[in-house]
């Protein structure tokens, strides 16, 4: 599960709280009205597009209801979105992303995805600290480089 955070809101701008768990809400009771979503709508909320959604969509990581040959989206699908676009922002692949939303519906108790989930998170972490070192290596040899071009001016302009 990606963990809840406090986030800033999509569309107004206040803060608001959104569960960005793996877990997807539970069903809606037959007695109850699920809210629907079209592609639009749901594009907006998200601040991506409505092809974007479309491609999570070709990659069977959401599956949209059908109201006539219009694509219906309910907050499961929504939810699934907002994991997935969180888990792009982390650098996981698709492929691990679909695991992940995979193993939650596989494993009631979610031990297993959670197992799963760390795991993958401490192997991005590995790979981000190993980035920052490339990136603050380059930096250096690049202040170096920097340092003696001016040098170099600094001698041929008096």
């Amino acid at each position: 599960m990606f963990i809840s955070a406090k986030r800033p809101a999509l569309q107004t701008g206040t803060a608001t709280t959104m569960d960005l768990s793996l877990a997807a809400p539970p069903p809606a009771d037959d007695e109850q009205v699920e809210t629907l979503f079209s592609v639009s709508q749901l594009a907006r909320q998200l601040g991506v597009t409505a092809r974007t959604i479309r491609f999570y969509e070709d990659k069977k990581l959401i599956c949209p209801q059908r109201a006539g040959t219009t694509r219906v989206y309910a907050p499961r699908d929504r939810a699934r979105l907002i994991l997935i676009l969180r888990g792009k922002r982390l650098g996981f692949s698709l492929r691990e992303i679909k695991e992940f939303l995979d193993l939650y519906d596989a494993d009631p108790a979610h031990r297993l995805q959670t197992r799963q989930l760390q795991q993958a998170v401490r192997r991005r972490v590995a790979r981000l600290h190993e980035q920052r070192a490339a990136i603050e290596e380059s930096l250096a040899e690049l202040n170096e480089i920097d340092r003696q071009c001016e040098a170099v001016l600094a001698g041929t302009a008096g």
